[in-house]
């Protein structure tokens, strides 16, 4: 068992606080916007033995399991991360595994470096992901029915919303949401800076249901993004609360502190709330125009105290237990390999002390037992 040494992100769009008030520490000032804990080559772990992806390398049988690597390959299927956003992150979507390595090749083939801005496929996989809050945490999740979204642009009372509030009532559900997100990424760039600056004085005049999106424009003015997420479902996740995030399915996570997991990649796709590149065309190629629920998840209780938030893939697998002082240690070994990270109180696992924000790496197979008092998320894959 290794204790992690990891890095955190300072993306822009990251909380000053949140992060160190769960580590105990005092804040920097700058944004600290996600901890990665894994194997992942852009900021992978380190470990006593050096860092996570050079040890699993050296043996990935040995660490991973031999039915891992033959399932996934000699590299971790996932990557975990505290995630804490004190403004609004890209609109985005993630393509399916058939995409990813279409796209990839693609971009292969034409000789696209990997670091262009303009690059769409960084890897040949998917990106499904499982957001889980720790504090109230808000976020956009699918599209709303069409007479939903509808209603909400017309209550504006914003001209150059209503041939999209039209456009949304005249079509069949897929047609209506093509063509609506469509056009609001393809107007010209003036005329959806007005349109944008409409609206965002609409929402903050009529709160409620409008008061999510009136924020946007302040981190993004002029961006098209704004009208798009008007599309989409607003999410206010509790605590203990989860989001499973499948191909093509957009979203944005706007404000609040959480337990992510996701498959090893870095495919993203962006619909707008960014300066980075916006590729409409790949971008259409990849949603998934269907409303839908959001679907908020909420964990799964077994005898043994693991509460499961149940997915569909078998990348990943997140977890909790509540650990209670006194009680009997917790049996965790499993054939798979693990990340046990705390996120509150204090837990022991097997002689090395957990406090919030810390984490450890468990090889495959490998005893584990965990007591004490306190909440540790446990990652892994579907054996």
């Amino acid at each position: 068992m290794d204790r992690l040494d990891n890095t955190v992100r300072p993306y822009a769009w990251g909380s000053t606080t949140a992060i160190p008030r769960l580590l105990g520490v005092e804040p920097t000032g700058e944004p600290q916007a996600e901890m990665w804990m894994g194997a992942h080559p852009g900021a992978p772990s380190r470990t006593g033995r050096g860092p996570l992806n050079e040890v699993l390398a050296e043996d990935p049988e040995r660490e991973l399991g031999r039915a891992v690597v033959a399932r996934f390959g000699p590299r971790l299927p996932f990557l975990l991360k505290l995630l804490a956003a004190g403004a609004p992150l890209s609109l985005q979507v993630h393509p399916d595994l058939e995409q990813a390595r279409e796209g990839y090749e693609d971009e292969e083939r034409r000789g696209v470096p990997i670091d262009a801005p303009h690059r769409n496929y960084k890897d040949a996989n998917h990106k499904p992901e499982l957001i889980c809050a720790l504090t109230e945490f808000d976020g956009l999740c699918g599209f709303r029915a069409p007479e939903e979204a509808a209603a909400l642009l017309e209550a504006l009372g914003v001209d150059s919303l209503k041939p999209y509030a039209d456009l949304l009532r005249a079509h069949p559900e897929e047609a209506a949401l093509r063509e609506v997100l469509t056009a609001v990424l393809s107007a010209d760039p003036e005329d959806m800076a007005r349109t944008v600056a409409e609206t965002t004085a609409a929402c903050e005049r009529l709160g409620g249901d409008h008061a999510p999106y009136a924020g946007l424009a302040h981190h993004y003015p002029g961006d098209p993004g704004v009208v798009a997420a008007m599309l989409l479902n607003h999410v206010r996740l509790q605590p203990g609360e989860a989001l499973y995030l499948g191909a093509g399915i957009p979203h944005a996570y706007l404000d609040g502190l959480g337990v992510e997991i996701m498959a090893n990649s870095d495919n993203v796709l962006r619909c707008g709330l960014t300066p980075k590149h916006v590729d409409v065309p790949e971008l259409l190629r990849v949603v998934r125009f269907e409303a839908a629920d959001p679907g908020v998840l909420r964990p799964e209780a077994s005898p043994d105290g693991e509460e499961v938030y149940a997915t569909p893939i078998d990348e990943f697998r997140l977890s909790r237990y509540v650990v209670a002082e006194g009680a009997d240690p917790r049996d965790l070994t499993r054939e798979t390999p693990q990340i046990l990270l705390c996120t509150s109180g204090s837990v022991r696992a097997d002689g090395i002390e957990l406090t919030p924000g810390t984490s450890v790496f468990v090889p495959a197979g490998e005893k584990a037992e965990v007591s004490g008092s306190g909440t540790i998320f446990r990652a892994t894959v579907v054996a």
